[in-house]
């Protein structure tokens, strides 16, 4: 090995592209490959998105309608139903708490849990959510359970 056949690692030199604006002698001075006039060929050039070169935008072109409430907060939704299957498979004994539902996968470690009344529990639970339906409320306390609101 000597100085004169040293060169870089296989694939760790990018060859760069052709110089331009580097004056006339180089075949590509003078625009530079930009061509003439029009915002392209200014520097600092940069296309704002969803421009479609001055045809009106697609998102000022479709109707706007509705509204979005940015208070709202979502609830994900347990049934009766799911409540009355933990306990019939002994994931639950007489409490059901927010961690149970986690860890049964009714329920994400950042959801506000919400206990909706469809199906019926038959065993007697204290349970613990962020919301529950009048109707859910009521068949809890039926079977002898409690509804405690977080």
């Amino acid at each position: 090995m000597n100085l004169n056949n040293l060169k870089p690692a296989k694939g760790a030199v990018h060859k760069a592209g052709k110089t331009v604006g580097r004056g006339q002698g180089s075949g590509k001075g003078g625009t530079a490959t930009r061509g003439h006039k029009g915002a392209k060929s200014r520097s600092g050039y940069s296309k704002k998105i969803g421009f479609e070169g001055g045809q009106m935008p697609l998102q000022r072109r479709v109707p706007k309608f509705g509204f979005k409430n940015i208070n709202r907060k979502e609830y994900r939704g347990v049934n009766l139903s799911d409540l009355q299957a933990l306990v019939e498979k002994k994931a639950v004994k007489d409490t059901v708490a927010l961690e149970d539902l986690i860890s049964n996968g009714l329920a994400g470690k950042n959801d506000l849990v919400k206990i909706l009344g469809g199906g019926e529990v038959k065993a007697s639970l204290k349970v613990t959510a962020h919301k529950f339906t009048a109707s859910a409320k009521a068949a809890i306390e039926a079977a002898g359970g409690e509804a405690i609101s977080l």
